[in-house]
């Protein structure tokens, strides 16, 4: 589903702001401090981007070498206010309009709404509701795009918290129960490719144009090869639910990590996925890495103990866990995972176009930075900056720096 954005036909140009970074997300690190110079017409529409000489003092707005990008596009979000994406009922329209307009100040323009494993007749109803909040978009709320079915074809001895009651094999007659009339407004589906009769759903979801993603699978590294081969575009949740990168049998990051045209969706919160690791991967494959927040339905209220279908789930310091202990996945905000990874890696660059620029990609999205920016409200836009403590925040673009 294509972002929703206004494109200026002439570009009449009253502002000027200069000494400005584009974030990258490529393994050559040369042009990453590459300066640029940026347009702004009557409207507050960028107009221009151009490239500075190195050395020049173009007149304009000083940004300091700031970073300016696109919002951030999460394709891994379950909920939020309370809400959980897979029991949605049409009588949640409102408050899921108002978890949008959360989502946009908290900086994301977009998101794929994942609905995990659940019942057929919740999942369909779940669709529908989305889909009427789909009508109602309009300028200050976050853009829906098609869903992310995180499920029901997943490996049991991977579920996490996903309900065994749920989980189904695959095969068309189930993918067709679950999707038919819905086609269009799913955009990604997690399934675990090693199962039998995964081969033939995966083709049947790339031919209506839905990423494929591994995840809560058991396959090997070679049955993960055999995936992307196939079609399977990204993992889910890297590291979670599927095999570790071991020395001996190194699993399905490895053959992602080999090919370089896997993506690799990442929850940076700090513990489901070490500092170091989170670090390491993205220096290994920064082309690939893609960050998620994989937010549960507390996002947006207070920690403590909350209810998740008929479970309780318990929500500390950002982590949400089922009272076994089982993790279930976070209430952080997107752009804290950029935040973490910058402070982690001390590459900010990488960071925000994990978040910002990468997701898109992976739902097709082929225009450089400066494109995706070109023809966008700057107030749409994040400044990015540095402060004196190396904390990496954001604004919006149209906002003065402190």
């Amino acid at each position: 589903m294509a972002f929703s954005r206004p494109f200026a036909p002439e570009p009449m140009t009253v502002r000027w702001i200069s000494n400005v970074r584009l974030p990258q997300a490529s393994r050559c690190s040369h042009g990453s401090e590459r300066r640029w110079r940026l347009g702004v017409d009557s409207r507050g529409v960028i107009d221009r981007v151009l490239a500075l000489d190195p050395g020049s003092c173009a007149a304009g707005d000083d940004w300091n070498g700031d970073w300016i990008s696109p919002m951030g596009v999460d394709l891994q979000i379950n909920g939020g206010l309370g809400l959980a994406f897979p029991e949605l009922e049409p009588t949640d329209l409102p408050r899921l309009l108002e978890l949008l307009e959360l989502l946009w100040a908290d900086g994301v323009e977009a998101i794929c709404p994942t609905l995990v494993t659940c019942a057929v007749p919740a999942l369909r109803q779940a669709l529908a509701v989305l889909q009427q909040a789909r009508l109602q978009h309009r300028p200050g709320r976050c853009q829906l795009l098609g869903a992310h079915l995180e499920g029901p074809f997943l490996a049991e001895a991977r579920r996490g918290a996903h309900p065994a009651s749920h989980l189904a094999l695959p095969s068309l007659e189930a993918l067709q129960e679950r999707i038919n009339g819905h086609e269009q407004e799913i955009a990604l589906v997690t399934l675990a490719p090693e199962l039998e009769g995964a081969e033939a759903v995966i083709a049947a979801l790339r031919q209506h144009g839905i990423v494929v993603s591994l995840g809560h699978s058991a396959a090997t590294e070679a049955e993960a090869g055999r995936a992307f081969a196939a079609g399977v575009g990204m993992l889910t949740h890297v590291f979670n639910a599927m095999a570790d990168l071991h020395r001996r049998a190194p699993g399905p990051v490895a053959a992602a990590l080999l090919r370089g045209d896997v993506a690799l969706g990442l929850i940076a919160d700090g513990v489901h996925v070490a500092p170091s690791m989170a670090v390491l991967l993205q220096r290994l494959a920064p082309e690939q890495v893609l960050l998620v927040s994989d937010a549960l339905g507390p996002y947006g209220l207070s920690e403590g103990r909350h209810r998740w279908d008929e479970r309780v789930l318990l929500v500390e310091d950002g982590s949400c866990r089922l009272e076994d202990g089982t993790l279930a996945g976070v209430t952080l905000p997107l752009l804290e995972g950029v935040t973490r990874l910058a402070r982690w890696s001390g590459e900010p660059g990488r960071a925000i176009a994990a978040a910002t620029l990468v997701p898109r990609r992976v739902l097709g999205e082929r225009r450089t930075p400066s494109q995706m920016l070109l023809g966008g409200p700057l107030a749409e836009s994040l400044r990015w900056r540095a402060g004196a403590d190396g904390e990496l925040r954001w604004r919006r673009g149209s906002e003065a720096a402190p």
